[in-house]
Parts: structure tokens; C-alpha cells; sequence
């Protein structure tokens, strides 16, 4: 077994008061990677009260000595970026290659939002009824509770984090059970760049105790959640009851759109890599592919002979594999649930559907990247996010019906449309129901760019400037203008 690692607050690593611990399992081999406090309502009320004793300081803190702290955390963490992309690789599974490409844009993140810090500005406007001046505050929110999927748990927090300190902004975080430790190193780099004591505080354990504590606590002020549609709403519903603050970015079922005169050459492997990268363990990954009839048999060779190239492995193995184990057995079962239930309502399997065969994946969660044809609109793997390596195929016959097909679904967080013609891609663009729309691109994620979901895909927007906004307070001051005493 590796490393024990604590929890921290305050500025202090302790154990959990009850001594209890979890594992953390490589999903490649089963193996134990370390082991982690678990900590209960105590400690989570302790970080809880740590982060807003901070925050009285911090707040005041100025935006230059916060922002050098946040690039000195930023050049840390790319010192050791090799240690801890390892570390992310052995308990997630990814590629290494992947867990190279997540950190490196987490830093980004980071040095991004320190120098934005130094860029809030409010405003100031003369009164239009009467002798006033009238100042517009902006101020950082107070507490800050992040909880952070397994999937990109480094990346993902780095958008909360990263706009949240640049504010004035404390935290307590709960890194996801599954792959907490990449996490936990990350924020290490903070309190190794010198942040004060109780500005980042860490609890790691179950969601049910420390997360529940985290959202319904009074001390917290905000919300910022990345996980499952359920977990979100019952957030939404907990913070309703405080008027707290939320950012949800929750389920999606994105749909990948090949219009009649789209680009093969760019639209199979762009669909490719959208359906398979990270197992199909995205938010964002490619859920439902709609091809115009023309098209499909020529785009179903294609990227099913594709598919079946793909190479699956233990990403420490091979650090420049394609894809890695899932991350869990209950991940693997859904992907065996839609894919079972699609093959009884008539779906066809045209390459995968099963786990690849050999030694090296006896012990994992592997699974083939696997491409279905004839499927329908009622099969769960329609419905449902499927949040694994299978790619479900359909047709259509025109614009309307492509954009219909789409939207057929609770979820609305990305979609992707390729064409060649702009007014095509504006009328999809405008049509399709989603937060991000990629067109002729398989990635709707830039730093500047917001981030987030329309209907059951979550509320509010990460990254950029409104990423940085949901964390701002906005205050008016109105101050009566006279003349000064002689």
C-alpha cells in the first residue's frame, strides 16, 4: 500500500478524529494505491469554521499578493506535474498521457484567475435625483463549499478554486472518493506556496456525511458542485432553503451531428476522440451520433473500423494508450445495463461490446470502445448518460429533424455539429438546447470561454469572466455629494 493521506485544516494534516480510513483502488489492477482519513460532521464543521475565520483576512488580502501567491502555487504544482500525473493515472486509470493534459490546463487555471484578480473593478456613477455619488462594490462571496468529481478531479476543481481565491474567496473541498489523491497533491502546492492557514482546507470522505455537512452548514455561502443530475438537485434544493449560492454542473447526453456535407476526414476521428477519450467518462463525450442518411454507411465504416484500432491498457503500462479501465464496477455495470438493453430492442453491435480478452485486463474495469446501429429513441442508451465507451448511431434526413433528435432529451450541457456550410452551423447553433455547441470542434472547453448547462445539465457558468462573476457579491453604496467645511 502507498501513502496515508490526512486531512487539512486549518493549515494543519490530521487524522480523522474516529481513525477511520478508506482505500483508494487503481481500477487497472485492483491494487491498493493509498489510503485516506475519512472524516466525519466534526471535522467537516471544523474545516467550516477554519474557512470563515480565514476569510476575514483573506478577503482583505490585496489582489496583488493574491494573485503572486496563486502563480507561485501554479509553478509548484508544474515542478512536481510528473509525480502527481502518475499518482492521477493510478487511481483513475487514465492514459498518462491524459493525466499530463488535465494537470497542465489546471495550471493554466490557476495562473489564469491570478491575474485576473488583479483586474476587479467596480464602478462609479453620478445620482440622477439629487446631490449623490454612488460607488458599485464588488465583493468575494465568503465561503466557498467545492465538491469535485472523480473524472477530471485536478481540472475541475481548478475552476473553482481558481476563481474563488482570486476573489477573496476560502474553501473547504471534498475531492471525489474514487481519486482523491491528485487532488489532495494539487492543493498541497498552495499551502506549500504559502496561502494562510485555514484558506484551503481539505475533508475527504463520504458524501452522504461531509458532503451533506458541507451544503447545509450555514457557515457556507456557496455551493460549486461538478457531479450526477440526482446529487444536484438535491443540492439545489438544500441550498434553496439558505439562499446560497450555486454552481451545478451536473449529467449530459451530448449529441454529435454530421450534417450531408460534413467533412469525414475531420468528422471521424473528431467523433472519435469526443466518444472515447477517458472510456467515454466526460461530461461532454459524444453520447448520441446522428449522421445524415447519405452519409451513414460511409461514417459507420469508417469510425468502427476506427474504434476497433483503438488501443486499451493500463495507462502506466502504456502511457500513449487510447483508453483505460472504467472507474469503477458500477460505472462498468450501466455500460453493460444500456448495453444489454439496447441489443434486446434491436440494436446491432458493429464492433465491442464486451470486455477485451487477455491477462492484463483479468483484474480491471476494461471494457472494448463499442459502436451500435439500429438504435431507437426509447433504448436507455438513448435516454440516459451512458458515461462509457459506447457510441449509439442514428440517422436523419434533414436540419429540422437533426435539431429535433438532438434536443430529445432532459440533458443540455454540449453538442457538437459538423458542416461545411455557416449557415447551417448558425441555425443548428441556435436551435440545439445546450450550454457549449462545437462546430467543426469536438471540445467546447476554453479558459475564457463560460462553461455550463441548460436544463437538467445544471445552473450557472464556470471559467472566464462570468466563472469569476459567481463568485462576486455586488454592493451599492450611495453616498450624499455636498460641499466640504471650510
Amino acid at each position: 500500500m502507498g501513502k496515508e493521506y490526512q486531512l487539512l485544516i486549518n493549515g494543519l494534516w490530521k487524522e480523522s478524529e474516529s481513525g477511520e480510513t478508506f482505500d483508494v483502488v487503481n481500477p487497472a489492477n485492483m491494487d491498493v494505491v493509498a489510503r485516506c482519513a475519512k472524516a466525519g460532521q466534526e471535522e467537516t464543521v471544523q474545516a467550516l469554521e477554519a474557512a470563515q475565520k480565514a476569510f476575514e483576512t483573506w478577503r482583505f488580502t490585496p489582489a496583488r499578493e493574491r494573485s503572486n501567491l496563486m502563480h507561485k502555487a501554479a509553478a509548484i504544482f508544474r515542478q512536481r506535474i510528473d509525480t502527481i500525473a502518475r499518482l492521477l493515472t493510478l487511481e483513475h486509470g487514465k492514459p498518462l498521457q491524459d493525466s499530463f493534459k488535465e494537470l497542465a490546463f489546471s495550471a493554466d487555471v490557476i495562473d489564469y484567475y491570478a491575474e485576473e484578480a488583479r483586474r476587479l473593478l467596480g464602478s462609479h456613477f453620478e445620482g440622477d435625483a439629487g446631490p449623490t455619488h454612488s460607488f458599485v462594490f464588488q465583493q468575494p462571496l465568503g465561503v466557498v463549499a467545492a465538491i469535485t468529481p472523480w473524472n477530471f478531479p485536478v481540472d475541475l476543481l481548478s475552476w473553482k478554486v481558481g476563481p474563488g481565491l482570486a476573489v477573496g474567496c476560502t474553501f473547504v473541498v471534498k475531492p471525489p472518493s474514487q481519486a482523491p489523491l491528485a487532488a489532495i497533491e494539487f492543493l498541497r502546492c498552495f499551502e506549500d506556496a504559502c496561502f494562510p492557514p485555514g484558506v484551503i482546507n481539505i475533508v475527504t470522505g463520504s458524501g452522504s456525511v461531509v458532503g451533506a455537512e458541507m451544503v447545509t452548514h450555514p457557515i457556507s455561502r456557496k455551493i460549486a458542485f461538478t457531479g450526477s443530475t440526482q446529487t444536484g438537485l438535491w443540492i439545489a434544493e438544500q441550498a434553496a432553503k439558505q439562499l446560497k449560492h450555486v454552481s451545478l454542473e451536473l449529467g449530459g447526453s451530448a449529441p454529435f451531428v454530421v450534417c450531408k456535407d460534413a467533412d469525414l476526414d475531420l468528422a471521424v476521428p473528431q467523433a472519435l476522440r469526443r466518444s472515447f477519450s477517458h472510456t467515454g467518462q466526460i461530461c461532454i463525450s459524444v453520447n448520441r451520433i446522428f449522421v445524415h442518411e447519405d452519409l451513414a454507411d460511409e461514417f459507420i465504416r469508417r469510425f468502427a473500423e476506427s474504434a476497433s484500432k483503438l488501443r486499451v491498457a493500463n495507462g502506466l503500462k502504456e502511457p500513449d494508450a487510447d483508453m483505460g479501465p472504467m472507474i469503477d464496477q458500477n460505472g462498468l455495470n450501466t455500460v453493460l445495463d444500456h448495453l444489454q438493453d439496447a441489443i434486446a430492442n434491436g440494436a446491432e453491435v458493429v464492433t465491442g461490446g464486451k470486455p477485451p480478452a487477455g491477462e492484463e485486463y483479468e483484474h480491471g474495469y476494461f471494457f472494448l470502445p463499442t459502436v451500435l446501429t439500429k438504435v431507437t429513441r426509447d433504448m436507455k442508451v438513448m435516454r440516459e448518460e451512458t458515461f462509457g465507451p459506447i457510441a449509439p448511431i442514428s440517422t436523419f434526413r434533414t436540419i429540422d429533424e437533426a435539431v429535433e433528435m438532438a434536443n430529445d432529451t432532459p440533458y443540455g450541457l454540449a453538442a457538437y455539429v459538423f458542416t461545411n456550410d455557416l449557415d447551417t452551423a448558425m441555425y443548428m447553433a441556435e436551435r440545439i438546447e445546450a450550454g457549449g455547441i462545437g462546430v467543426n470542434v469536438n471540445d467546447i472547453t476554453d479558459i475564457r470561454g463560460p462553461f455550463g448547462g441548460m436544463k437538467m445539465s445544471g445552473v450557472g457558468r464556470e471559467l472566464g469572466k462570468v466563472g469569476l462573476d459567481s463568485y462576486l457579491e455586488t454592493k451599492h453604496v450611495r453616498v450624499l455629494r455636498r460641499k466640504p467645511r471650510e
